[in-house]
């Protein structure tokens, strides 16, 4: 039986380019069946680094059944899998997010949870000297998830081991890392085929806050005024994502790359609330900017308060 390795429901390039990383390796070198895939669109960065490194775009599924066995990686939170995921063999997990509970397996299973900026920093350790013989296209999306999760070094979550594995890949594929992460995130910020709905689903994880169900949406960018052009409509559309998604609000943190900042848009008295509580700012009008501020899983997420 063929082994489904997936990430999270909003692929970005890790949980893009992980899965495929890992299913190589499973594959090719442990001589167990397995295929990538995916539980949504890529995004346009991701959609950029497969074809840049021409890799297949991984098939995308809606669900499992009780007889598939999976490999999760770049998440362990069951909200950002598929809705029966705790119906089907769960083999392995391989993240770098905290560890939040809820999925149940069927026997004991191999986890790794490392605090690292990325899950493809792990698989590197994981795969170790066999990854040398992995083809251009793997090495390739290993280093393109390590750029990306770490904003080419600039997320406070990069550690000296994310960029000592990323700079020993470039120079093993010959490729000068400040060329391809400008190509990455010029694709990542390219923006105007989406709706708004999408743009605030597109890199977004829920949370819960002091009893109030949140969907926490980033956007990074080199070009934040493309984005930010668009607040009214994006404010106005947060109503019924929110609804939709069963959340009481929809918060959207614009991250400039360069800058290294986060604008927050701020639609009414409740994320006014928030921001003030959580980022020791003053709002006085509906954006504030938050100086420093890169990372959802280490500044954002563990900050916010009501």
């Amino acid at each position: 039986m063929t082994t489904l390795v997936f990430g999270h429901k909003s692929p970005d390039t890790d949980s893009t380019g992980s899965p495929i990383i890992w299913a190589w390796y499973l594959s090719e070198v442990l001589g167990t069946p397995a295929k990538p895939v995916l539980l949504g669109e890529p995004n346009t960065e991701a959609a950029f680094v497969l074809k840049h490194w021409d890799l297949a775009k991984p098939e995308i599924i809606a669900d499992v059944t009780a007889d598939d066995k999976v490999v999760i990686v770049d998440t362990n939170n069951p909200a950002e899998l598929p809705p029966s995921i705790n119906e089907a063999k769960i083999q392995g997990i391989i993240d770098h997010h905290m560890l939040v509970g809820g999925l149940k397996t069927k026997n004991p299973i191999d986890i790794t949870i490392r605090p690292l900026a990325c899950t493809a920093t792990i698989m590197h350790d994981l795969i170790g000297d066999k990854l040398s013989a992995a083809p251009r296209g793997i090495k390739g999306a290993m280093l393109s998830c390590i750029l990306s999760d770490t904003l080419e070094f600039r997320s406070p979550t990069t550690t000296p081991h994310d960029r000592a594995v990323a700079e020993k890949l470039a120079a093993d594929l010959g490729v000068t890392i400040g060329d391809l992460a400008t190509a990455m995130f010029e694709a990542k910020s390219d923006v105007s085929a989406f709706s708004d709905a999408e743009l605030l689903r597109m890199d977004s994880k829920e949370y819960n806050v002091a009893g109030k169900e949140l969907r926490v949406s980033v956007l990074e960018t080199t070009a934040p005024k493309i984005v930010l052009d668009r607040k009214d409509s994006l404010m106005a559309s947060m109503v019924d994502v929110a609804k939709e998604d069963g959340a009481d609000q929809v918060l959207l943190f614009v991250v400039d790359i360069l800058r290294e900042e986060a604008t927050l848009l701020v639609p009414n008295d409740l994320v006014k609330q928030l921001a003030e509580a959580s980022f020791g700012c003053t709002v006085a009008g509906d954006t504030v900017v938050l100086p420093g501020i890169m990372s959802r899983k280490k500044q954002i997420i563990p900050a916010l308060k009501l």
